[in-house]
């Protein structure tokens, strides 16, 4: 059974791109399990260079092709991220060059002549609540390729923001409102030169849509969000629905890292009462739901079984009472950026709404 041909593909954009429904999240996973991910059949793969993720998975597609697990990059989907510490439009193409397989050296020189920095930008992984920070020198410092390909498939910015101080948390003067305008016209010449196919954002509320959509070009394809069962993001699905943006849910199971002993959307009764019911997973019901709210979802799992679980999720449905009883779960929501980047006004402000 290839589970590569059974996952559905969403349209995204006013361009004619389709994406898989279903993706694997690579915050924390080797290139041993992307390339696992590849085998079993996952063609949609979420990076971000905050995440450190994009060079692993380069490891990964390079070793795919190699076994003949594709044929060509093309068959994949792949996305990454503009981190704030580049959320200006003369450091958005060299981000995207970076990311992608160009050296960075006219973005290093930028870099130190503006904020003065020899470090490189931050990886952020979260350990269920705890956060350790990591600065990579070498990572940014010596010209190597990361992704190892020509284009993206979704270049996203990461969060309307900007920052100008790397430390944890960021004080408060190293943070800055994002200048959308500039940014965004930055985005849309990645696209106009071929460097991504499409581009999006991360962490939009319905206020930042609605400023970014009054300015742009090119709209954005995709709002990518925290969303599960417990934070169904209800009226910023609705608001995407009708301007033509795409949402996808990341922390599908309500946390970065699945485990029952912390995550309150597997863990629940509800959850766990409609699993036994369909004979199911846990997981497999908050993906079901998932995409039943009409959205696209990048899951998260180094386990091989797991893996394959999280792309079966089609030919079954769940019914309309099962569905309403989800709409009466208290909403909790798990990531907060103020958490690790301080909880500063601007960052509050930013999270209201998503």
């Amino acid at each position: 059974m290839d589970l590569a041909l059974m996952v559905p593909k969403v349209s995204i954009g006013s361009n004619g791109g389709t994406m898989p429904v279903i993706g694997m999240g690579t915050a924390s996973l080797s290139p041993e399990a992307m390339l696992d991910a590849i085998r079993i059949g996952y063609r949609h793969f979420d990076s971000a260079f905050a995440y450190g993720s994009e060079q692993p998975l380069g490891e990964a597609i390079a070793q795919a092709l190699q076994l003949g697990h594709i044929k060509s990059r093309d068959e994949l989907f792949i996305t990454s991220k503009l981190w704030c510490s580049f959320a200006e439009k003369d450091l958005v193409v060299p981000a995207i060059k970076k990311s992608l397989e160009e050296t960075c050296d006219g973005l290093i020189s930028i870099l130190k002549k503006r904020y003065c920095i020899t470090f490189g930008p931050l990886i952020l992984l979260k350990n269920f609540q705890k956060f350790t920070i990591k600065f990579f020198e070498k990572g940014l410092e010596e010209p190597k390729s990361n992704l190892k390909v020509e284009y993206l498939d979704l270049f996203m910015i990461h969060w309307p923001l900007r920052i100008s101080i790397h430390e944890i948390p960021v004080p408060k003067q190293g943070l800055h409102p994002m200048d959308m305008k500039s940014v965004w016209e930055g985005m849309e010449e990645c696209q106009n030169l071929g460097l991504t196919k499409a581009i999006g954002v991360s962490n939009f509320s319905r206020k930042k849509l609605e400023e970014l959509i009054s300015i742009a070009k090119i709209p954005p394809a995709v709002n990518q969000v925290e969303m599960h069962p417990i934070w169904r993001q209800e009226e910023l699905v609705d608001f995407c629905k009708i301007k033509g943006i795409h949402v996808t849910a990341y922390s599908p199971f309500g946390a970065i890292k699945t485990s029952k002993r912390n995550n309150q959307t597997v863990a629940s009764n509800l959850v766990e009462e409609i699993a036994k019911a369909h004979d199911k997973t846990s997981a497999q019901v908050c993906l079901r739901w998932l995409y039943e709210q009409g959205v696209s979802m990048v899951p998260q799992s180094g386990n091989k079984e797991r893996m394959k679980e999280n792309l079966m999720i089609f030919g079954w449905a769940l019914s309309g009472e099962e569905l309403n009883r989800f709409s009466q779960l208290p909403q909790h929501k798990t990531l907060h950026a103020s958490s690790f980047l301080g909880s500063h006004d601007l960052l509050l402000e930013i999270e209201e709404g998503i």
